[in-house]
């Protein structure tokens, strides 16, 4: 079971060969290198009706996802503003956080993305739904990018963020390289976007540790290659130079491997 806040939680599991019948919503919420397994693992789970979100990080769970089962059982998920540890079955938080979702654009709510929304309201998630769901989608990619990647090289939690301004500076430098690259491909984020990243940091408890510092703590294999190397991939094929993004992922590297051995 899992130790949540102190609190005992004794969750129901089932191998995926002893399904039954088919889930009506399936929350995939696990590291990007685990993907490919996992989508397989889900064959009973997929039926006509159900609707499938990723709450993962980068650009491509969907697609990953929708080349096996179909776009039109995908919705577009990012969770944003959690702040929790996990030590093996250990998870502390402070802030919950919420899902934002929904099809690629939303100027009127699908039947599916009001469904996901009635079930989110009944289990107590906080959530909404952005007008724009793929720009939202690349601003959490540029909160990842930052936050994540600074949090690693330097062994930081968020309180170093919301206190140092050399922190700060190596966080912006690397989204900033994620916005020029997104305006290549159209999707228009900006400084502001950065400053409504700051403004959550902010809530988030001084203690809290991104998931690619708790990765490098515990010896564990990080996400660096859907951020920082897809920034260094996009940059290569729109000839944006990426220099903080290549330096960073070099240093996130190194540390993987010592903490490895």
């Amino acid at each position: 079971g899992l130790l949540i806040n102190g609190k005992p939680y004794a969750m129901t599991v089932t191998h995926p060969d002893e399904t039954t019948e088919p889930a009506d919503i399936i929350i995939m919420a696990l590291k990007a290198h685990h993907l490919a397994e996992a989508v397989n693992d889900l064959h009973k789970l997929v039926g006509d009706q159900t609707t499938i979100i990723s709450v993962m990080n980068g650009l491509d769970s969907e697609e990953i996802i929708g080349s096996v089962y179909g776009m039109e059982k995908v919705l577009y998920a990012i969770a944003i503003g959690i702040d929790a540890v996990r030590q093996e079955n250990r998870i502390t938080f402070t802030n919950p956080g919420r899902i934002l979702f929904g099809e690629a654009s939303n100027s009127e709510l699908t039947p599916r993305v009001r469904r996901v929304g009635v079930a989110l309201d009944q289990a107590g998630i906080a959530h909404e739904t952005p007008a724009d769901m793929i720009r939202t989608l690349w601003w959490k990619v540029m909160v990842n990018v930052g936050i994540n990647q600074a949090s690693a090289v330097m062994r930081a939690p968020y309180g170093v963020f919301q206190s140092s301004l050399e922190a700060q500076g190596l966080m912006k430098a690397l989204m900033r390289e994620l916005i020029a690259l997104a305006r290549c491909v159209g999707v228009n984020l900006d400084e502001r976007d950065i400053e409504e990243w700051c403004r959550y940091l902010n809530t988030l408890s001084p203690q809290g540790e991104t998931s690619m510092l708790q990765d490098i703590k515990a010896g564990r294999k990080t996400e660096v290659e859907i951020l920082g190397g897809k920034v260094v991939e996009l940059g290569l094929a729109h000839q944006v130079p990426t220099p903080v993004n290549e330096t960073v992922i070099r240093i996130i590297r190194v540390l993987e491997q010592n903490e490895q051995r």
